[in-house]
């Protein structure tokens, strides 16, 4: 015969905040593993340059105006405004009807004219190239390289951190770069979240406005209105982000 348990409100509530100490020991273990497992500043670097690289080999550039001139009169403004030197980023366009974009330590920043076909004005350009630039200032890719040693070395498979600098797809991953699926997930949705906010005060210090932002995630919310349910995403679902923009936003003080 099974005993039943019995516990009282304030058994529960001992229960729980055990069980939330608990979540945040992991969590602490897990960001410590990630630095233990992060590759040096000259790896990152390299890699970086390997992807860079790479990307530049599989996917045909854009010598288009109708898009390198929006993209390459937002960069300036956005480095700008996030502290750097933009003599010292490279920016291109890829001729590619993927809806996506980044930044990759060292100084580059990539759009695609897929993405650069739903943004409406150079704000909502300035809103993407924000949140990716912040990506890089944040070091979220050497977190995120540091998490991925983790996996591969659990796994058995190649890692960054052993000896595969050269290796373009793999960095790639790292740098977001397309899909990752797996254990890591929360955590990049934790660093979107923090993007996004940094992104919005490198927007606004740069002249331009911040409720865009807003307006382009919307638009990208109905254009993804078949997209796999948030848990299953490396990003924040649209409801979610929209929901978050508008808050810092108005913590801001630029909310229209």
């Amino acid at each position: 015969m099974k005993k039943k348990m019995i516990l009282n409100p304030r058994g529960k509530r001992i229960q729980l905040g055990l069980l939330a100490g608990a979540a945040m020991v992991a969590v602490g273990a897990c960001a410590s593993l990630d630095s233990a497992f992060a590759p040096s500043p000259d790896q990152l670097q390299a890699g970086a340059l390997s992807a860079w690289s790479g990307l530049k080999q599989q996917e045909q550039l854009s010598t288009d105006p109708a898009y390198t001139s929006r993209v390459s009169r937002v960069a300036p403004k956005i480095i700008r405004a996030a502290g750097g030197n933009p003599a010292e980023w490279e920016v291109q366009v890829f001729a590619s009807d993927q809806l996506n974009a980044f930044a990759l330590p060292g100084g580059k920043i990539g759009f695609y004219t897929g993405i650069l076909d739903l943004m409406e004005n150079d704000d909502q350009i300035a809103a993407v190239m924000g949140h990716e630039v912040a990506h890089v200032e944040l070091q979220h890719s050497m977190q995120r390289a540091g998490r991925s040693n983790q996996i591969a070395a659990l796994g058995g498979a190649a890692s960054i951190a052993a000896g595969q600098t050269a290796n373009p797809n793999l960095w790639m991953g790292v740098f977001g770069i397309g899909a990752n699926v797996g254990s890591a997930l929360p955590f990049s949705r934790s660093h979107e979240t923090e993007a996004d906010k940094k992104g919005l005060r490198y927007m606004a210090a740069a002249g331009y406005n911040p409720n865009e932002a807003v307006r382009f995630w919307e638009r990208m919310s109905a254009e993804n209105s078949g997209a796999q349910p948030e848990f299953l995403s490396t990003h924040p679902s649209g409801a979610t982000r929209i929901q978050d923009l508008k808050n810092e936003i108005r913590v801001m003080g630029t909310g229209s």
